[in-house]
């Protein structure tokens, strides 16, 4: 625990020192999308990271309705389907061009809620309005981590 919290603080420093080098750029920017009935979740936020070549942003806050939910449920491998009406009550994650991470939680008319990560074919009932923060002095991409056995987020300085 201890050599993972030093690495930590390592990391952070040493960003810090490198976005020093990039100081020109501004920190953020920001976007606010408002999806429409029947549109789908991620092949927008696709698009959007490919139209502004977003290369590390998050997703700030969400909020609106769902009719079909694709989320894959956690140490499962298939993609599971719901069809009705759900509120969205939260998505978070990552976004860039190629790179996409995203977890979400939906509850339907009774209050029940379920989440995972966020898979294609979640539509938008009413509304879907999302407000996401690109990192400017970041970029996001994948590198395999043998300590997990997957590819990992890995933050590098532009």
């Amino acid at each position: 625990m201890r050599t993972a919290s030093v690495a930590r603080r390592a990391l952070l420093a040493a960003l810090a020192l490198a976005c020093g080098a990039c100081a020109s750029l501004p920190p953020t920017r920001h976007f606010v999308l408002r999806l429409r009935p029947g549109q789908e979740l991620k092949s927008e936020l696709t698009a959007l990271a490919r139209e502004e070549r977003l290369q590390a942003a998050s997703v700030v806050s969400a909020v609106g309705s769902l009719t079909d939910v694709a989320l894959r449920l956690a140490n499962k491998e298939d993609t599971t389907l719901y069809s009705g009406h759900f509120e969205v009550v939260s998505l978070s994650g990552y976004l860039a061009d190629g790179e996409f991470h995203l977890h979400m939680a939906v509850s339907d008319g009774d209050g029940r809620t379920i989440g995972g990560h966020v898979m294609e074919g979640n539509r938008v009932y009413t509304t879907l309005v999302i407000a996401i923060q690109e990192h400017t002095r970041l970029r996001y991409r994948r590198e395999f981590d043998p300590a997990s056995g997957y590819s990992e987020l890995v933050i590098d300085e532009r």
